[in-house]
This record gives structure tokens, sequence and C-alpha cells, in this order.
């Protein structure tokens, strides 16, 4: 891996998702980008117009600070509409996908899982894979998708199930993630939810007890060219 970049739907998917994954990879000197598609917050209010810029960039700020905590040397924001990203036509999100692909032309990426319950995160996967077609030209060697605690876990239809395939050893770097979703005023919880600073940490156990880790993120290995 040289360059590595993480398409996330929402403020805190970047966490949620490889927060740990990100502290241990940027500890070994890889450079890593955030890529935020969607604005957040907006789908809390009836109307998307509802809600107060001045919570967007305060959100913003937040992501930012964790991003530090974590070690992305990047963090950009592409301000498409919370939770209705399937109101925007495919290609329009796949033309924004590829203006970042060309601007860090990475070798590696990261995004969400195809079968979570969130359909933004399902139009993200959908957008990363169709930028990253393996034609001539296209530098991208391996895409893994991501779990995010309290969407991946409550898709029940067991239709398109997260398998992980390839496990990273987070044991020495996990509470950079709960530190870094820490950051988050908004989006932060307590036990029992996905998110909260316990389940992440009782998340990390159990992948990593699947591999015989400490602590671990997992991941679905979608591509690799070898």
């Amino acid at each position: 891996m040289e360059t590595i970049l993480v398409f996330a739907a929402h403020p805190d998917d970047e966490l949620l998702g490889l927060g740990g994954t990100v502290r241990r990879l940027t500890n070994e000197g890889k450079e890593i980008h955030a890529v935020i598609l969607a604005e957040g917050l907006t789908s809390r209010n009836d109307n998307r117009s509802d809600t107060d810029k001045s919570e967007l960039l305060e959100l913003q700020a937040d992501a930012r600070k964790a991003a530090d905590v974590v070690g992305y040397k990047s963090i950009e924001f592409c301000g498409l509409p919370d939770n209705r990203m399937d109101s925007v036509d495919l290609l329009d999100i796949i033309k924004v996908v590829s203006r970042f692909i060309e601007k860090y032309d990475p070798d590696t990426i990261f995004t969400h899982h195809h079968g979570d319950l969130n359909i933004d995160h399902r139009r993200t996967c959908e957008a990363v894979l169709t930028a990253c077609r393996p034609i001539k030209g296209n530098r991208v060697k391996r895409i893994y998708g991501f779990e995010t605690p309290s969407s991946t876990e409550w898709n029940y239809s067991y239709e398109d199930p997260f398998l992980p395939t390839v496990f990273f050893d987070v044991t020495d770097t996990l509470e950079a993630k709960v530190k870094g979703m820490a950051c988050y005023r908004t989006e932060s919880t307590t036990y029992p939810h996905p998110r909260s600073a316990e389940a992440l940490r009782t998340l990390g156990r159990y992948r990593g007890s699947n591999v015989g880790f400490g602590k671990a993120e997992a991941f679905m290995l979608m591509r690799e060219l070898i």
C-alpha cells in the first residue's frame, strides 16, 4: 500500500469502519485520505433545509478533530443529501468519486460493505466499484469493504451478508478509534448502542477472536490485482 483513499457516506463512518486500521497504517508511514460523500444530520429533520448550517459546520469540525486522532492526512466533504443518496443519479455520485481518485491516485481503497442497511452506504459502494472498473489507466489494485456498526449488522435480509476475509490487527491502535469517536458530539452514544465506546471495544475483541488477535478490524476483499 502506498496511497490509501477511504470513501465513507457520513461523518463518523470513516472512524467506525476502520479507525484502528487507519491509526496502525499511519503509524507505519502510509498516507491516508478520507472523502465523506453525504453531509450528515439533515435526515433528522422533516426537510433537509431545516438543518442549521452551523450544525453541519460543527459536525465537519468534529470530523477533522477525529481525523487528526486516527491519523488521516486529509478529510474532505462533498455535501450530498444525508440518507437521500438514492435521490441522486448514480452517475453523478460516480463522477464525484472519480474526481477524488484522479486527485489522489490511490492504489488502495476502503469503502462501505455493499449489503449495509443504510442506503447511502450501498450507493457509496456501488459508485466506488463503478469508478474503479479495472480498465487501462486505473491504478487501484485493491478494494476493501468495511463493516459499519449500527448498519452492517442491522440488515436482516441476509441477501448480502458481511463475510470478512481480511483482518487487521489493531490490538495497539483500537483506542485511537474510540478516542476519535468521542470527538463527535452529535454521533457518540452510550452502551449498548453499537457506536458506543464499549461496543466498539467489544467488536474489536470479537473480530480479534475470529483470527487469534487481541483486537481486530474486519474487511471483505472486493478486488485485488497482483
